[in-house]
């Protein structure tokens, strides 16, 4: 099978999972994937705002928190990372319930963002996950930089997000879900596509 053929026939795969904290390269490796599979993406921030909108804050008060408590995100990194860890458990229903419905609507679709629990593709099969980690502060606020230039130097949100990606990591091994890092980006999709164990190489661009 030549990669051509692989990549119009899709994916073997209807769900998949990228996680990791902000600034790892998830959004760039999603959206990558998706043109060279012709797949949409589903932000995980989308369905946050989508709760939001419909819910009110005594219902789901961690879906709500950085909204009630903005002052909270300049608190110490590792108090941080516990707020994350508490909303993406109470997101997972509903990350669930997206990941169910394509499955059994066999409509492939890359479902990339912070609150993805690496746990949602330890199933193997039509749901399948990588986490994209980058270890080193310094790399991470690097990343803001050149994303947010405006910011200038953002040490304490790298911070927070090295915490918060290493719990991933651990939770994506333990489950059996690779582990990725995100540097060299020009191959990153690549080798997330040999992790997942793609069939052949895709096509360059």
């Amino acid at each position: 099978m030549d990669s051509d053929t692989y990549v119009r026939n899709g994916p073997e795969w209807r769900v998949l999972i990228v996680g990791g904290a902000s600034g790892m390269g998830k959004t760039r490796v999603s959206r990558d994937l998706a043109r060279r599979y012709g797949v949409p993406v589903v932000e995980l921030d989308d369905i946050v705002e989508a709760l939001v909108a419909v819910t009110r804050p005594e219902h789901l008060p961690e879906v709500h928190y950085w909204r009630t408590h903005p002052e909270a995100a300049h608190r110490e990194p590792e108090f941080v990372v516990e707020r994350q860890i508490a909303i993406a458990r109470a997101l997972a229903p509903a990350v669930e319930a997206v990941v169910a419905n394509h499955v059994e609507t066999d409509t492939p679709v890359i479902l990339e963002g912070d609150y993805v629990l690496p746990g949602l593709a330890a199933a193997g099969g039509p749901v399948r996950g990588v986490v994209v980690h980058e270890d080193s502060e310094a790399r991470v606020v690097s990343n803001y930089l050149a994303r947010e230039p405006q910011e200038g130097p953002q040490h304490h949100r790298a911070r927070i997000s090295v915490l918060y990606g290493r719990w991933l990591a651990g939770q994506a091994r333990a489950a059996g879900v690779p582990v990725v890092a995100p540097r060299p980006w020009s191959d990153l999709p690549r080798r997330v596509d040999h992790l997942l164990g793609a069939e052949a190489p895709l096509p360059s661009h």
